[in-house]
Parts: C-alpha cells; sequence; structure tokens
C-alpha cells in the first residue's frame, strides 16, 4: 500500500529532477489523462487515482532509466 507521504517523496523526485517545472506538471496531467480513458476496461485498484499512478510512474522513469531500457 502506497502511503501520502510515499506520493510526496516521489513528487518532490520528479519536480526536482525535472528542468521545468511547468513542463513536467502538464506532462503528467497528460498523461494521467490518457491512462485514466486507456484503463477504462481495466480494474486494477479503484483507490488509486491516475493522477498518483502518473506521477509514480514518471518518477519511477526519471530515477531510476533502466526500467525503460530494452
Amino acid at each position: 500500500m502506497i502511503t501520502t507521504n510515499d506520493i510526496i517523496y516521489k513528487t518532490e523526485e520528479l519536480l526536482n529532477a525535472a528542468t521545468n517545472r511547468y513542463q513536467i506538471t502538464t506532462q503528467v496531467a497528460n498523461r494521467a489523462k490518457r491512462r485514466k480513458y486507456e484503463d477504462i476496461d481495466i480494474i486494477e485498484d479503484p483507490s488509486m487515482k491516475p493522477i498518483i499512478r502518473a506521477i509514480l510512474e514518471m518518477a519511477d522513469e526519471i530515477t531510476k532509466p533502466e526500467i525503460i531500457q530494452d
């Protein structure tokens, strides 16, 4: 289970790694919006909102680039 402190920590990681806070904010919002409509048929964890999932995913992608490498 992800706590509020985990979400805040990941958000700070994401903002600190970004060169432009506005751009990263809009990227997170767009990813959350896209995921909301893509995952309409998938019922994973109803307590995790798309915006939280987007923040966690993007923070992991920035801080752990080996995740997205081939």
